[in-house]
């Protein structure tokens, strides 16, 4: 170890660096091709509104100027869409800002937080961030949420449970009964964070959204995001839903100007364009009529998604198919990160970039078999 090395924090040694999806550009430059395809990181395929666009042309002019450090109207907007006050909510740069914001709020050494497995790997950085222990609380064998497993981990030591509902990656959703009985279960000094990043994609019945619970005075905290349904992933725009007293110890932590002054443009327009997020939600549901009998077809299992990706197993190493994958110019996400190696995570693309992908799958699984 350098004495550098000596200098920094230890605990940051426990993280691995996050991994995102290869970007199309990158593909294109290291196999010499064009019109690659990004279905890796369950962006929206229709892209933002084009009120969205507008609004941000509108904007550009203003860029000089530091964005409003309190996003007033987007709050107001928020607001206003879910029936609550403007000081039930935080604005962040992405709902990954809001975790890690939630972290640096609440966590120290010593503290313990649960969270399921497999799932979103912000929830462990944080926790590994500030110190913590985290508590990997496995899913089922049909990857749905048990919280008699969840409740036997709880100790005094808890500060945190992160529930991601949808959850990522295997696009599963808690039941609504059950998850209110978890939650109605634990101490009060337990704080709940229901990271709902995937909810306009949802259509079981079983599943309802946590925000429902914000007046029950519960510690809870709800995470969405414009990153997805609302295709805005390059400007990170995400929010979390809580009481005013868990939102002021948020702000103490926030860092001033943390939302840039286009995404909250952008954001404002896209939440006021609901028809353009039922075209997305359609979408996404009639292309996974497709995949799911395609997967079939080619004697694939697959977890049935909630979200706008799939988890299929592969039956093998995912990693070789991945690469292969790439030379087609198709970008999938391996499960290996998630400790399923014969797994790949999906998004649902267009019609033809769904059609593109089982043919380049097929192909490939073809030619490794």
């Amino acid at each position: 170890m350098s004495k550098l090395d000596e200098l920094a924090r230890a605990n940051i040694f426990s993280i691995k660096p996050y991994v995102p999806g290869k970007p199309i550009e990158e593909v294109e430059r290291e196999y010499g091709i064009s019109g690659a395809i990004k279905l890796a990181s369950n962006e929206n395929p229709l892209g933002p509104s084009p009120a969205v666009l507008e609004a941000v042309r509108a904007a550009v002019p203003r860029i000089y100027n530091y964005p409003d450090g309190n996003c007033y109207y987007l709050k107001r907007e928020l607001a206003h869409f879910y029936h609550l006050d403007e000081n039930n909510f935080i604005i962040g740069n992405g709902a990954d800002e809001v975790i890690k914001i939630i972290g640096e709020a609440f966590l120290e050494t010593e503290d313990e937080v649960i969270y399921p497995w497999p799932t979103f790997s912000e929830y462990i950085f944080v926790t590994k961030l500030m110190g913590a222990k985290p508590i990997p609380v496995k899913l089922t064998t049909d990857f749905k949420y048990d919280f008699k497993k969840f409740n036997e981990q709880v100790s005094s030591n808890t500060k945190l449970v992160f529930i991601c509902n949808p959850n990522n990656p295997t696009g599963t959703v808690a039941n609504k009964e059950d998850l209110q009985e978890f939650i109605d279960s634990l101490p009060t000094d337990i704080l709940v964070v229901v990271d709902e990043a995937y909810d306009e994609y949802v259509t079981d019945p079983s599943y309802s959204s946590a925000v429902e619970l914000l007046n029950s005075n519960k510690n809870v905290i709800v995470l969405r995001t414009f990153s997805k349904v609302y295709g805005l992933a390059g400007l990170r725009v995400g929010y979390g839903m809580a009481s005013p007293e868990i939102i002021s110890l948020l702000n103490r932590v926030r860092e001033p100007f943390n939302v840039n002054l286009l995404a909250q443009e952008a954001a404002v327009a896209a939440l006021k364009d609901q028809e353009h997020v039922r075209q997305s939600k359609d979408l996404v549901i009639e292309g996974k009529k497709y995949l799911y009998k395609e997967f079939e077809r080619l004697g694939l299992d697959y977890i049935p998604s909630q979200t706008n990706f799939v988890f299929l197993d592969l039956k093998m190493d995912s990693t070789k198919v991945f690469k292969a994958l790439l030379k087609e110019g198709v970008i999938v996400r391996t499960g290996d990160i998630f400790d399923y190696p014969t797994y790949i995570r999906v998004t649902v693309g267009t019609a033809e970039q769904n059609k593109r992908f089982i043919s380049s799958l097929e192909k490939v699984l073809n030619s490794i078999e």
